[in-house]
């Protein structure tokens, strides 16, 4: 009974936090658009609440095994309101460059946006922190406490570099590249529909494995290990980081240095990451498939 009603209020707080934070970046939208259709934005908030209702009365758990609609949710409000306001502001730093004016009425007329620029960015970081509190908060379904924590790990590493691509379209020499920020974000878009998945969760414990292992014997040749090992949640996981974040964000920072000439000792710091990422991510989907495809011994 405990259990049951920890499951609700947990529920309810983690959907809450991302009520919260949602509506503050549509409110944004709404205060800097100056249009009150765009509280149609809203709409994946209230969602929220039916699907708690959803989940909670369908799952043993209260949250499905391989998908956060609930994250999905926030997410449709969260991503479109970063999206009109990054959009926005790329407008009002073309028009300042553009304008190339010094006198005072026209600087007035991009002034009163800088305030909201911060609120912006302080958005855009607390999303992450929104995401890892609310995925610590939230019932924790199928996956254990062990695979959990190690899951929030990761996603603090994985917002960390999504953060940084943010701040890129913010550098002097692409901040008025209408190309370079609609590639960004949609870069920050795709990536951080991560959070939706729980493939990035660790596969079972040890003894579970080797319980597993003891129940379903492979064949001597190996051939049945060899066709099921990249179906494991390991591999999906290795590729769906790699395919969704590493492999994207080490291109686009790749094509920032070499074309944009944009160069200095964070980027060279987060291409080397990348480049290290993808290629220990690529040697650990080899080794594990391997290591599946290897004959046991009877």
């Amino acid at each position: 009974m405990a259990f049951k009603y920890w499951k609700i209020l947990s529920a309810i707080l983690s959907r809450f936090i991302f009520t919260v934070h949602g509506f503050l970046l549509v409110w944004q939208v709404v205060v800097v658009k100056k249009n009150t259709c765009y509280w149609m934005l809203l709409i994946g908030l209230l969602l929220l609440y039916l699907e708690m209702a959803v989940t909670l009365t369908v799952t043993r758990k209260g949250e499905w095994k391989w998908f956060c609609p609930m994250v999905f949710l926030y997410l449709a409000s969260a991503i479109p309101s970063v999206f009109l306001l990054e959009l926005h502001f790329l407008e009002i730093r073309t028009i300042r460059v553009n304008s190339n004016s010094t006198n005072a009425e026209d600087d007035n007329q991009v002034l009163p946006f800088v305030p909201i620029n911060r609120w912006l960015e302080a958005l855009e970081q607390l999303m992450i922190l929104v995401l890892v509190i609310g995925r610590w908060l939230m019932p924790k379904g199928e996956i254990s406490r062990d695979q959990l924590s190690e899951l929030l790990l990761i996603y603090i590493g994985l917002g960390a570099d999504i953060l940084d691509i943010l701040l890129l379209i913010k550098e002097p020499s692409v901040d008025t590249n209408w190309n370079v920020t609609m590639v960004a974000l949609c870069l920050f878009s795709w990536a951080t529909l991560q959070f939706t998945l729980v493939l990035t969760q660790s596969d079972s414990s040890p003894v579970q494995k080797a319980q597993d292992e003891e129940e379903t014997q492979s064949p001597p040749d190996g051939k049945e290990g060899c066709a099921t090992s990249c179906c494991t949640n390991d591999i999906w996981s290795l590729l769906i980081t790699v395919g969704m974040q590493d492999g994207p964000f080490l291109i686009f920072r790749l094509y920032l240095a070499i074309q944009e000439r944009m160069l200095n000792e964070m980027m060279i710091f987060y291409i080397c990451k990348n480049i290290l990422t993808v290629s220990i991510e690529i040697y650990r989907i080899v080794v594990v498939h391997c290591a599946d495809c290897k004959p046991k011994n009877s």
